[in-house]
């Protein structure tokens, strides 16, 4: 079965067929770098990124481009506020945003452009749409004429006229029609600026992702992604510049993740229930906070709080169990091979069960559904009273392949410090002795300090809880 996509642009699920066969050109909107990113910039990062590691691991050669926008309102309002200039609190909020969406399991883009280093692409491509009579100059200025663009709206499936009756000109706007948008800003004193043929000043927002997903994928790209939010106008406006400029389909498939309620609000920074990542990533584990993510569909609102996410901690948790306890028992196993065969094949079904989900429209949720179930089949495989290694390789080899496919880790990279290390030695030396009192009085510090050990068959195992 194909890949299937839910495009937002035709409302319906497409099978997906790329311009070029084995490769996808794909462009994810990035955030702007003017504070930590909050959860909701968190969702399109993991979900994207999720979608890009699914589609290599059906074979495809994906060029991932995610955009930093590095000058705009908001930068040059923390710029004024924290007397810095705008490229210095830039540099420190991308840096920031590499250290957090890493840590979520995000890999990097191939391109991660800049609005400040593309200033000249920008300005051609404003130029250019002004010399074909789809843009005009009003003092200093530069204005989009959305009613010359025909097909304005087909997008987010509303019509200029629905458009019209909630469009306005705001004050220090000299733009024809109310519906015209910024391509191009003049600056104001003291602003941060660059000489271009209308005067100094700066791009509008919608004019950059036009301008880098053309430089760098070409006039017609296969996926472009981003949140629900920018459907419109955001995106809307990127379709309107870029169809108007080539005369080609700007992007063939539109994706678009859904909205973060925090418990059951809509997170907005006036309710006060603004959530970063970067706070929530020094007391939780964020491979959870990947992991709650993808336990709902990427079209779907999500609910956020303190109670979800240790839920997902935990169904997390036991499925790297399971991996771990495959792991300790291959050393006690045998190269059994009687019953192999029938193992194997449940193990293919699983896996090719995954894939179907995951061919889906990315429905992770449920691909999620099936690494529970492949953790069950695991714990009843480890029952039985002879085990074989190739099984066991092979559920281990599942685990991996699936987990890195969302991209989940299935071991703890911490190590344990000395005196940790000392303290297990010394209740293994007390076991031995049978002082079974101060081996549970070791147990329960090492539990204090988040360290559980479980006694199997095979021997001592640990987990940070």
């Amino acid at each position: 079965m194909p890949i299937q996509i839910y495009n937002t642009l035709t409302r319906k699920k497409e099978e997906f067929i790329p311009l070029e066969e084995g490769k996808v050109k794909m462009y994810v909107c990035g955030p702007t770098v003017y504070n930590y990113i909050h959860i909701g910039n968190a969702r399109p990062a993991i979900v994207f990124d999720t979608v890009r590691r699914y589609l290599e691991y059906r074979g495809f050669d994906v060029n991932f481009v995610s955009n930093f926008t590095d000058v705009d309102d908001k930068l040059i309002k923390a710029a004024n506020q924290l007397g810095e200039d705008v490229p210095t609190i830039a540099d420190r909020f991308i840096k920031a945003y590499f250290e957090d969406v890493s840590a979520l399991g995000c890999n990097k883009a191939n391109v991660h452009p800049r609005v400040t280093e593309n200033m000249d692409i920008i300005i051609e491509f404003i130029d250019s749409l002004i010399q074909k009579g789809y843009a005009y100059e009003s003092a200093g200025d530069v204005y989009y004429k959305t009613r010359s663009f025909s097909e304005y709206g087909k997008l987010s499936h509303q019509s200029i006229d629905d458009l019209k009756s909630g469009a306005r000109i705001e004050v220090g706007e000299k733009k024809d029609d109310a519906l015209d948008f910024a391509l191009w800003k003049a600056a104001k004193e003291g602003e941060i600026y660059w000489d271009s043929p209308w005067g100094k000043g700066r791009p509008g927002w919608h004019i950059e992702c036009s301008a880098m997903a053309r430089k760098y994928l070409g006039d017609t790209i296969d996926i472009h992604a981003g949140g629900q939010d920018l459907t419109f106008p955001h995106h809307e406006n990127e379709i309107a510049q870029s169809e108007a400029l080539t005369g080609k389909t700007f992007a063939r498939y539109w994706m678009h993740n859904g909205y973060i309620n925090i418990d059951n609000e809509k997170m907005s920074k006036s309710l006060g229930n603004f959530v970063l990542v970067h706070d929530i990533i020094q007391h939780h584990d964020p491979q959870v906070l990947r992991f709650f993510m993808l336990s709902v569909h990427y079209r779907n609102p999500i609910n956020y709080n303190e109670e979800l996410l240790e839920n997902a901690g935990a169904g997390l948790e036991r499925m790297k169990t399971s991996y771990q306890n495959l792991k300790h028992r291959k050393e006690a196993s045998a190269n059994l091979t009687h019953d192999d065969h029938e193992w194997m094949r449940k193990l293919e079904d699983l896996r090719q069960a995954f894939i179907r989900e995951m061919d889906d429209d990315f429905n992770t949720a449920n691909g999620i559904a099936v690494l529970f179930d492949l953790s069950k089949q695991a714990n009843y495989y480890l029952r039985e009273k002879n085990t074989s290694i190739q099984v066991i390789e092979a559920f281990m080899q599942q685990f991996e392949n699936l987990f890195s496919v969302l991209g989940l880790k299935l071991e703890n990279n911490e190590l344990l410090d000395e005196e940790i290390e000392e303290l297990i030695e010394k209740r293994n030396m007390a076991r031995k002795e049978r002082n079974f009192a101060l081996a549970d009085e070791i147990r329960d510090r090492l539990k204090e300090m988040n360290i559980i050990l479980e006694d199997t068959p095979q021997g001592i195992r640990w987990r940070r809880g």
